[in-house]
């Protein structure tokens, strides 16, 4: 009603307004478009800002663990999570949290060790404090962590597991291992997609028809048993280098099909194109017409594609990790972490040892919100 009594007080505007959104909108590039539609996404939005967290603590990881995610605690056997504090026993508030020291005796009716809080020790978190040293990216020596505790103590925010190891920060670690899988494996997929998927639609006829039934063919078989067996077949003598991007390679081998079907539907809509045709009267080669005209045309849409498949890589790693058939010791992943987990009683009793499947959960949420926030943001003109 307002806009109604404001268009009656001036009719100007109401042929203006809808003028001068057109043309703000004329005078925006097409990414420029998506970025505000995409923004419009609100657990796109959150789902972004999610992942670049996580990818951030990937790259830092070493700086964002507290502490030595191989080092052995023999006296912290599966010692549960300790408690950040603000006040302590005896009711004193502390703006700076602490945690107490730890305390282990051995219940002789379940035959296990338990932790008590000694309230005689209290230790103070402290951020950027000096800790154990590692080597940033393994070339770059430093001691420097965002936080820590007070010398002599120790702070296992998610518990340790059975070799008295701190959960959090192999957590940390394994984030580096898992996403990367995920990533590298998507660029690889989408090379390979790419590739076959602009052959395929672009030249068509018994090209097309073999490519499509290889990928009917990949497509019809079940993941996880061919995942299974691919990586059954990697020599058990190799490194655990080796082993990584062995599996990398297993996962985008079998990930390439979904973009190839893209990048062919997309090339047989607009092959025929005047701009297409154009171009090839004007004697452009047909390398230059697919990455100068063809592909930048629909790059939204694999963007959406690539970003919509690197869930399914991080849960092909996870899963073969979990099954001990993927990346093995001492090769830190989500995945790995997770093997621990197989045993019910072992959940049963120990239930933090459950806590990288929360990252790998969030993870994959975040990335299929960016991906639908993407799909609604890749044709900015629709309503």
């Amino acid at each position: 009603m307002a806009l109604s009594v404001i268009s009656s007080q001036n009719p100007e505007l109401q042929v203006e307004a809808p003028f001068e959104v057109e043309k703000t909108k004329r005078s925006l590039s097409h990414w420029q478009l998506m970025w505000r539609r995409f923004l419009k996404h609100r657990l796109a939005v959150c789902g972004l800002v999610v992942i670049v967290a996580l990818y951030t603590i990937a790259v830092f990881c070493e700086f964002f663990a507290p502490l030595d995610p191989y080092l052995r605690y023999p006296q912290f056997v599966h010692a549960p999570p300790q408690r950040l504090r603000f006040v302590d026993q005896e009711g004193n508030f502390s703006l700076r949290p602490f945690v107490y020291g730890l305390k282990s005796s051995l219940d002789m009716e379940k035959f296990q060790r338990v932790y008590t809080p000694d309230y005689s020790k209290k230790y103070y978190l402290r951020f950027f404090s000096r800790g154990c040293e590692y080597k940033l990216w393994g070339k770059f020596p430093s001691n420097l962590h965002l936080f820590g505790v007070d010398e002599g103590g120790y702070l296992f925010l998610f518990g340790t597991d059975d070799l008295g190891r701190d959960v959090f920060s192999r957590i940390i670690y394994g984030t580096r291992v898992s996403l990367s899988i995920g990533l590298i494996g998507v660029f690889i997929s989408l090379a390979i997609g790419m590739l076959l998927g602009g052959i395929s639609g672009l030249r068509g006829g018994v090209i097309d028809e073999i490519l499509q039934r290889i990928i009917e063919l990949l497509r019809s078989v079940p993941h996880i048993p061919l995942w299974m067996g691919l990586s059954a077949a990697l020599p058990p003598e190799w490194s655990p280098i080796k082993v990584y991007f062995g599996i990398t390679i297993i996962l985008s081998l079998l990930g390439w099909t979904h973009v190839a079907r893209v990048v062919r539907s997309r090339f047989l809509s607009l092959r025929n194109e005047e701009f297409v045709l154009a171009a090839y009267a004007a004697g452009a080669s047909e390398w230059r017409i697919i990455t100068k005209h063809l592909i930048p045309s629909f790059i939204s849409y694999v963007i959406v594609s690539v970003t919509l498949s690197v869930p399914g890589m991080i849960l092909g790693e996870t899963a073969l990790s979990f099954l001990g058939i993927g990346l093995r010791p001492p090769v830190i992943s989500w995945g790995v972490l997770l093997e621990q987990a197989q045993n019910i009683s072992a959940v049963n009793t120990y239930p933090w040892l459950l806590t990288p499947a929360i990252f790998v959960i969030l993870t994959v949420l975040s990335l299929n919100f960016v991906g639908d926030g993407l799909r609604d943001a890749a044709d900015p003109y629709s309503k």
